[in-house]
């Protein structure tokens, strides 16, 4: 029986000749190719007055968000629960506290009304994270965040690739990460990014990703590094490899081919599901998105089953996300109603999506979907 993956990256011979010729290079950390790779990230994504620093994972990004917007102990920052923990665990890693907000039963993402009515005198920023195929209200993002004195730190994740009002994500953010992780939208097998807008913030960004020395990029962009050095900050080895930014130079290489296929898949599994009334979709035409993840929503009474069904035809599923005020870790976070969140979190299911599915493998899902609700496929 042919299988299905919910996840596969779009890796092939190049990429292997990549890895192999940046193995045989003789520089083995971070060099030439992770500066040659953040100005392709920065000329992909548009930017103007803003810079791309490179870092070993997603996770690490936000580590480093919250540090550069100086978030600590006893601070709060606004999250929605309906996330991935790697955002919570950020939070947590430098003495702050999540507060779980609700999210928009649309988009599913932050509900920006819900969290005014969080908003306190500990509160320091807000993490926006766009979710699958769904962007956050980035303009009313903008005027919650300067309401209330916030920083933004915009998880972006799901969303690289995407357009807001004609602008690339990344590029309006004040702060931007991005995850290149093995099953991202782009792979480096494991990576991260960080846009920021101030020299001072690519300085301090790249002092922390090398545990705190201060040895000049443009040094070590040279395949080089420097003996004599400074250390005035906290840091840690959050610094990306040169194996991995040639995997990840490999990959970008092929957005447009990455972006069509998966937005094609996603327009035909609406094609073909709209059929079914217990499932609803994503309200999406996929326009200006490259979708990152595709989602369903069933009732909770049948996700179990469905998930089985599909997993004996061959079909693996996901399940984006559990919320976060659900962990052990987060019981005693402040949050508000979190009542869309609930409901959500017990419906949602992700379908295989990535760039070497066929339509045949299209098929074989979407009907194996009808058939569970008695749908003529």
């Amino acid at each position: 029986m042919k299988q299905i993956p919910v996840f596969k990256p779009l890796v092939a011979s190049d990429e292997v000749e990549a890895a192999s010729k940046s193995l045989m290079g003789g520089w083995h950390g971070m060099g030439t190719s992770v500066g040659m790779f953040e100005n392709e990230l920065s000329s992909f994504l548009q930017l103007k007055d803003r810079s791309v620093v490179a870092v070993s994972t997603g996770h690490a990004a936000l580590h480093l968000a919250m540090l550069l917007c100086e978030i600590s102990d006893g601070d709060e920052v606004i999250t929605p629960s309906f996330n991935n923990v790697a955002d919570l665990q950020a939070i947590m890693a430098v003495g702050a506290r999540p507060v779980f907000c609700d999210i928009d039963e649309e988009t599913l993402c932050i509900d920006l009304s819900k969290a005014q009515e969080l908003v306190g005198p500990k509160t320091r920023a807000i993490i926006a994270m766009d979710y699958g195929c769904h962007l956050v209200d980035h303009e009313q993002l903008g005027v919650f965040a300067s309401r209330n004195k916030l920083r933004v730190i915009h998880d972006a994740a799901h969303s690289f690739g995407s357009s807001f009002k004609g602008k690339m994500v990344g590029s309006f953010s004040d702060i931007c990460m991005f995850s290149f992780d093995p099953v991202k939208t782009i792979t480096c097998i494991d990576g991260g990014a960080l846009v920021v807008k101030t020299k001072e913030d690519v300085s301090s960004l790249q002092e922390m990703r090398l545990i705190g020395m201060n040895q000049p990029a443009s040094v070590m962009y040279g395949n080089k590094r420097a003996w004599t050095y400074g250390v005035s900050r906290i840091g840690f080895r959050y610094h990306l490899a040169n194996l991995h930014a040639e995997i990840g130079r490999c990959q970008l290489s092929k957005i447009g081919r990455i972006a069509a296929t998966r937005r094609a898949s996603c327009d035909l599994y609406n094609q073909i599901l709209r059929e079914v009334k217990e499932v609803m979709l994503p309200k999406q035409d996929f326009e200006g998105v490259l979708p990152f993840i595709y989602y369903i929503r069933v009732p909770k009474e049948n996700r179990n089953n469905l998930r089985e069904f599909l997993s004996e035809r061959g079909v693996d599923t996901g399940i984006h996300w559990q919320p976060g005020h659900a962990f052990e870790l987060f019981k005693n976070s402040r949050r508000g109603n979190l009542e869309v969140t609930n409901k959500i979190s017990q419906e949602i299911v992700t379908l295989p999506l990535h760039s070497e599915m066929l339509e045949e493998d299209i098929l074989t899902v979407s009907h194996a979907i009808k058939s569970f609700f008695n749908v003529n496929a």
